[in-house]
């Protein structure tokens, strides 16, 4: 709960800070207002760690430029077309905003910019409540014209304004909504919540880039789980990301499976709690989070209702790869984070072979290398995506588990096997059979890294003969 006394002497030790007053007595300078705005404020009366730092202000774009360079190492205006300066100021970045107001024209993409003359006027057309106070400097007043500061004590999400107008204004609102919730731990009001589930269908206007934008920033929270439920239940989920949604396959009175939604979002939570204890301190692994959201997307389409009551879902490790796939290159995510996730969840499921029977050696060289530099995250994917209640069950998966690691782990020390390679090269290859650069060269590389699986370290005179014997059954 926000303790008052004690929020108000963390904003005073933010307007207090080097950089902060340094900026702030630039600006007066000046003549011109300056205030720290939105997030900052929020977090430092929250108790909550401040990163960023943001200010809005009176004066131009090209009269901020002037102002920050003389007290800045570097200085950025790539939003310049919105109002706003970056600069780096004693080693923080910081942004300054011309006061403004954002909407949309309801049928293009991005947002028109209108500057505007008040710190008043700026913050009431800001998406939420608690992001809209500012704290002036250098003079130290709280600036709070929509109630901020009741929200955050009744820890609620509400918008400035009319939430329709406030969402027509800018429609990705709505699903910064869902991820403050998961953010703060906050609460949606009714009215905001209805808003969004009648207004969902105008987030089309909005770029994949910014939806894509916010969905990591949800994705990189302690709890994305909050946050997805609230795109679900509203249905905006609907119009970006209806895999998701399409997981609360129904149930009939003949035919029994788990709740695959509710699967989905308990393995994500397992994910996350593996990544902290596995990983302490580091970053949020969005890739990993995103396929463990993803991982059973292929299910609905795969379900088949078999006689006795059973239910299958053969395949849907492959056709959820695929899918998934499609869907992010829509939502316009980089190559590496798309073939991290799609790998992730085509890979998910052959894990379970290992825990149903023993592997051989070369069954888990296999596995390590399909899973190349991702082995680490598919250990953890694997590990959450155990959700059963039976203990003995989970008991033995885990065991299973346990017993993999090892192996892989003494494979590794043994055989060096994050360098898995054929014990010949191309070139010795070439020079052996007496052939030139090809097809037949990648042949026999191949059958030399299977050879190498199978078999483990045979040294390279024994792999010379092998070859030899291969190259002439070909005849």
């Amino acid at each position: 709960m926000l303790n008052m006394a004690e929020g108000l002497a963390r904003l005073r030790a933010l307007a207090e800070g080097s950089v902060v007053s340094a900026v702030a007595e630039a600006f007066a300078d000046a003549g011109f207002e300056l205030a720290v705005v939105g997030g900052p404020v929020r977090d430092a009366l929250l108790g909550r760690e401040v990163n960023d730092l943001d200010f809005t202000t009176n004066a131009s774009p090209d009269e901020i430029l002037r102002i920050v360079t003389p007290i800045s190492s570097a200085q950025w205006d790539i939003g310049r077309a919105f109002g706003t300066i970056g600069a780096r100021v004693r080693g923080e970045q910081v942004e300054i905003t011309t006061y403004r107001a954002d909407s949309y024209d309801g049928v293009t993409r991005k947002p028109t910019v209108e500057f505007g003359d008040t710190i008043d006027g700026d913050l009431v057309r800001r998406d939420f409540r608690v992001n809209a106070m500012a704290l002036q400097v250098p003079e130290i007043k709280l600036v709070d014209p929509t109630g901020g500061v009741e929200d955050l004590v009744a820890g609620i999400l509400r918008t400035p304004t009319d939430p329709g107008v406030s969402f027509g204004d800018d429609p990705l609102r709505m699903l910064r909504a869902a991820r403050f919730s998961a953010q703060l731990g906050f609460e949606i009001s009714e009215d905001t919540r209805d808003a969004i589930t009648r207004l969902r269908e105008t987030v089309e206007i909005v770029s994949p880039e910014r939806i894509q934008g916010e969905l990591v920033r949800l994705m990189q929270t302690d709890d994305p789980v909050r946050g997805i439920r609230v795109l679900v239940d509203t249905g905006l989920v609907e119009e970006f990301l209806p895999e998701v949604s399409a997981l609360r396959l129904e149930v009939d009175e003949h035919h029994h499976h788990k709740d695959v939604y509710e699967h989905s979002l308990t393995v994500l939570r397992q994910a996350i709690e593996l990544e902290h204890s596995r990983h302490p301190g580091e970053a949020p692994d969005v890739p990993l989070r995103i396929a463990a959201l993803l991982h059973d997307i292929g299910k609905p389409r795969t379900r088949k209702l078999e006689p006795g009551g059973a239910v299958t879902f053969h395949h849907h490790d492959v056709v959820g790869s695929r899918m998934a796939r499609k869907r992010l290159q829509a939502l316009r995510f980089d190559g590496e984070t798309t073939d991290a996730v799609t790998t992730l969840i085509e890979l998910h499921l052959r894990f379970f072979g290992y825990a149903e029977g023993t592997w051989t050696d070369a069954a888990v060289r296999r596995y390590v290398r399909d899973a190349g530099d991702l082995l680490e995250r598919l250990h953890i994917l694997t590990r959450a995506d155990v959700t059963t209640r039976n203990r003995r069950k989970a008991q033995r998966l885990a065991s299973a588990y346990d017993d993999i690691e090892k192996r892989i782990a003494d494979l590794r020390e043994q055989e060096e096997l994050d360098a898995m390679r054929p014990e010949l090269d191309g070139n010795r290859i070439q020079e052996i059979l007496g052939i030139s650069p090809g097809r037949e060269v990648g042949e026999a590389y191949r059958f030399l890294l299977d050879l190498r699986l199978d078999e483990g370290v045979l040294g390279p005179d024994v792999a010379e003969q092998r070859l030899r014997d291969w190259w002439a059954a070909r005849g």
